[in-house]
């Protein structure tokens, strides 16, 4: 596929994807996420790649769907531009590698749904949050209302969501929506040196850490706490051996 909206750079184990639609704010259209479902088809069949970052290009994120494309959908056109974004945000969720959101402005709406679809985030200072669709008489489609209460709490979610109000990076931080504030010139810095620092460990192990705390969020916790002691256990014979036989002999282990 030709990408006219996302560009991919593959360096060093890492994937970065940048969003370039800066004279819209980078806002999300059809073509957005049939360019994003392909990215991530890719990054899954290649081995090479450890970790996958997503920004965007200017002074925004995303700052939220485009309206423009969704003002005449019907209902049932919008229920299935719902389940686009749903399901192409999931699909960061699915993916063995971890996916980190280089916050670098504005990321409101459809924009904080991609952000909340990744496994963290991290953001510039200048960085800005919401989920403003009352505003417009509309809710989030891409998992907002699901994912926001279970990353901030139900009572910090709803404020959100039914004031549509926008908060600043350092309350995002507050209420454990990003997990680090940076300066904007030092944050794909910092973003590369956190991914690189993951790329460094037992790609196996980092592959089942994302997979168990994801699927045991979603089981009951006994059973969350049976499938941790079977991946603990498979990597005994694999990555865990040369890994602890690398601390004990004082050298780097040869993943």
């Amino acid at each position: 596929m030709n990408y006219e909206i996302l560009k991919l750079k593959i360096e060093d184990g890492i994937a970065l994807v940048t969003i370039s639609r800066p004279e819209a704010l980078n806002a999300l259209n059809s073509r957005f996420f049939h360019e994003m479902d392909d990215i991530v088809a890719s990054i899954a069949s290649n081995e090479k790649v450890k970790v996958m970052i997503i920004t965007g290009e200017g002074k925004a994120f995303v700052a939220g769907a485009d309206i423009a494309e969704m003002v005449d959908m019907t209902p049932e056109h919008g229920t299935a531009f719902s389940k686009l974004g749903q399901n192409t945000f999931s699909s960061l969720g699915k993916l063995e590698i971890p996916v980190i959101a280089a916050i670098n402005g504005f990321a409101l709406g459809g924009g904080l749904e991609l952000a909340m679809g990744c496994d963290f985030r991290i953001a510039s200072s200048k960085a800005k949050f919401g989920q403003p669709e009352v505003n417009l008489g509309m809710i989030p489609g891409y998992a907002g209302t699901q994912r926001l209460p279970r990353l901030v709490g139900l009572a910090d979610a709803l404020y959100m969501l039914t004031t549509g109000e926008m908060i600043r990076a350092e309350d995002a931080l507050r209420i454990g929506l990003v997990q680090k504030v940076v300066e904007p010139d030092e944050l794909m810095d910092e973003v590369k040196k956190i991914a690189k620092t993951i790329a460094s460990k037992g790609p196996k192990a980092i592959k089942k850490v994302k997979y168990v705390a994801r699927k045991g969020l979603l089981s009951e916790f006994e059973k969350a706490c049976d499938l941790e002691s079977d991946y603990f256990g498979s990597q005994f014979k694999d990555e865990g051996e040369e890994g602890m036989k690398a601390f004990l002999e004082k050298r780097k282990p040869d993943w």
